[in-house]
């Protein structure tokens, strides 16, 4: 899910027919290596992870060819027919994931509580996604390093050691940019996928009866004769659609038709012939279960395979922590969750970003899991469920957007969405069962995680409430400090408000102990509109109120960062004057909270709120306001 091809030219989210092929290629191999990382290695556990020792279904021919039809009617279904199919057409201007789709959801009115109800939804996908994002690298990479046993039981001591190295140093880097490295990731997944394909053809070959499997009756059958257990090993088999939602959350970066072309014509191909080669490879040879992907090779190219996969695993974790700054970076611009600081790498590509909270706290969180599970097979525990639960969302958001946007009538919307919930809810409901053994850890970040950013969202609304309860209007203000002729100096001020509306308590308070006003007053509000990028000819809008003050509203996409000098200077000439940064001065207010004797929320929500508040990078910062340029001037208020 990296971000840093925002501005290419598939922005639209469409790489049309007739841009030829000159200029889809290229796209479908960046696709490739960004978008399929996740979904890409998930060969390396899937199969064995289905007919673990511990596990419900033994190892006999007619179960390998019945988990292998489960494997691709799975992946048929979710990522063939669901993303690449119907979700990837309800992007918002070209852009997709959890936060993109609720945006596009709430951009039609509606009431009070379907506005509350999908809010609640979009925060809870992102919150899941956080813990994907946890154990996305170590499972990952664990799976990987584990091919060292398959050479000599030496290395075993060492695989947790290798991971944990590996993880830190890809987080280590981060604050360099990817983009140096970026270019080399689509060849390399690339390669990964052809090998993939060669692996498993080459066993198909020996063992072709496995093909038996592209017919549904083998998962059907499986389903029948042994209900309960097919179940189960549903929280096995979801492994091999982790990593779809990517199809939609990156296709403003590449586009849909390139997403599209790569999954069909090499990804999907790639992928089945490399289970079903396992698959073959477990019918002739049984003992090779221990790990059916490494046993694929001969044993003089097991380390280059071993190489190969950490490679690929480390793009694909690469993938998944691009894709929390995105997703925070757009969590922060619609105000789910509090300002932090957004480092741009590439002075290019304005999607390179670096977010230091959310890269130190996955890693944390990452060799948290990488030491307690200390291995593939127990981390498959808690892998899933938070997969799972955002593809449920996706469809229940989608469901929404096609009928609020496409005017698909209930009955046709229910039909389709109501068969992919259904699947959805399947794998929901088996990866539960695997709650006790490990699947708690991603349902605690994310409930963590959840809880964290609705206490910032309630308290910001309460906090908005209540400094609108203080505020003065500002026509009256106007009528009143005009008439009463206050001193004006030189220069332009600019004050900070959320509020067009009413006027800025930085603005009164500098008017009381000062006495002045500048010979210029802007009152400026940054709003985010519910829309990826907002184009520059909609970026502002100005009204010249007259005796001096102007009001200005400046519109940004929650995937832009906002740039308070560059607005300005691109609006003044409207203004009537020249921007001169040394001639204007900022005003902010910095709101200091204090604990109220009736509190709106918990004693325990209305503490974090303000430590988060007090935390929060400050507006300063976020608006890349010169600091030497900014008076603050505080107010208490109580939440």
């Amino acid at each position: 899910m990296q971000d840093g091809h925002s501005n290419s030219i598939a922005a639209n989210g469409l790489a049309k027919p007739r841009d030829g092929l000159k200029q889809l290629l290229p796209l479908a191999i960046g696709a490739i290596g960004v978008v399929y990382g996740d979904i890409g290695t998930s060969p390396l556990y899937t199969l064995r992870l289905c007919f673990r020792a511990d596990g419900p279904l033994p190892l006999t021919p007619d179960h390998i060819v019945g988990i292998l039809s489960l494997i691709f009617w799975s992946v048929t279904m979710i990522v063939t027919l669901k993303y690449a199919t119907i979700i990837m057409r309800a992007d918002n201007q070209g852009q997709g994931g959890i936060l993109a789709l609720m945006a596009l959801a709430l951009q039609k009115p509606g009431s009070k509580r379907r506005h509350a109800v999908l809010l609640m939804l979009g925060v809870a996908g992102a919150a899941l996604f956080y813990g994907d994002g946890i154990i996305t690298p170590a499972i990952s990479v664990l799976s990987a390093i584990e091919g060292l046993k398959i050479a000599t039981p030496l290395f075993e001591p060492y695989i947790v050691p290798i991971t944990a190295v590996i993880v830190v140093v890809l987080f280590s880097v981060q604050r360099r940019g990817t983009a140096s490295v970026g270019a080399l990731f689509g060849p390399i997944v690339c390669v990964w996928f052809v090998v993939l394909a060669i692996l498993g053809l080459a066993h198909i070959v020996r063992e072709p009866s496995v093909l038996r499997a592209l017919s549904p009756h083998y998962a059907i059958g499986l389903f029948i004769e042994k209900p309960v257990a097919t179940f189960v090993i549903l929280g096995a088999v979801v492994l091999a659609v982790t990593g779809a939602e990517a199809l939609y959350a990156d296709m403003g970066h590449f586009g849909r038709r390139p997403i599209r072309v790569s999954w069909l014509y090499l990804v999907f191909p790639a992928l089945m012939l490399n289970y079903f080669g396992q698959g073959a490879l477990l019918i002739a040879d049984p003992a090779a279960i221990d790990n059916p992907f490494f046993r694929l090779v001969p044993h003089w190219g097991l380390y280059p395979l071993v190489v190969l996969s950490t490679m690929a695993t480390i793009i694909a974790s690469q993938a998944v922590i691009t894709g929390a700054y995105s997703l925070t970076r757009q969590a922060v611009q619609l105000g789910i969750c509090p300002r932090m600081e957004i480092r741009h790498t590439s002075e290019s590509e304005m999607g390179q970003i670096y977010i230091p909270q959310v890269n130190w706290m996955l890693l944390v969180g990452i060799l948290i899991l990488i030491f307690g599970f200390k291995s593939s097979d127990n981390l498959a525990s808690a892998y899933g469920i938070a997969v799972t639960g955002t593809m449920m969302i996706d469809s229940i958001m989608a469901f929404v957007v096609v009928r609020s946007h496409w005017g698909w009538s209930l009955t046709k919307a229910a039909l389709v969405f109501g068969g992919l919930l259904i699947i959805d809810l399947l794998f929901v409901s088996s990866n539960l069962l695997k709650i006790v053994e490990g699947g708690w850890f991603p349902l605690a970040i994310g409930a963590a995680t959840f809880w964290v950013l609705s206490t910032w969202q309630r308290g910001r609304k309460i906090l908005v409430t209540q400094l609108r309860d203080m505020a003065v209007p500002l026509d009256g203000f106007l009528a009143r400090v005009t008439d009463k002729h206050p001193v004006r100096v030189p220069g332009t001020a600019v004050f900070l408000t959320a509020d067009a509306n009413n006027v800025p308590f930085c603005l009164l308070h500098n008017l009381k102990h000062n006495k002045v006003l500048h010979q210029r007053v802007i009152l400026l509000s940054v709003t985010t509109e519910s829309v990826p990028v907002v184009a520059e000819r909609d970026r502002t809008t100005i009204d010249d109120l007259g005796k001096g003050f102007h009001r200005m509203i400046a519109r940004y996409g929650f995937a832009e960062s906002p740039n308070v000098p560059r607005v300005l200077a691109a609006a003044t000439e409207r203004m009537g004057f020249a921007f001169n940064m040394m001639d204007i001065s900022f005003f902010l207010g910095r709101e200091k909270l204090v604990a109220s004797k009736r509190p709106h929320m918990s004693g325990l929500r209305e503490r974090l709120f303000i430590w988060l508040q007090r935390n929060a990078v400050s507006a300063t910062d976020f608006f890349r306001i010169p600091s030497n340029r900014v008076v603050e001037l505080g107010a208490q208020v109580e939440v």
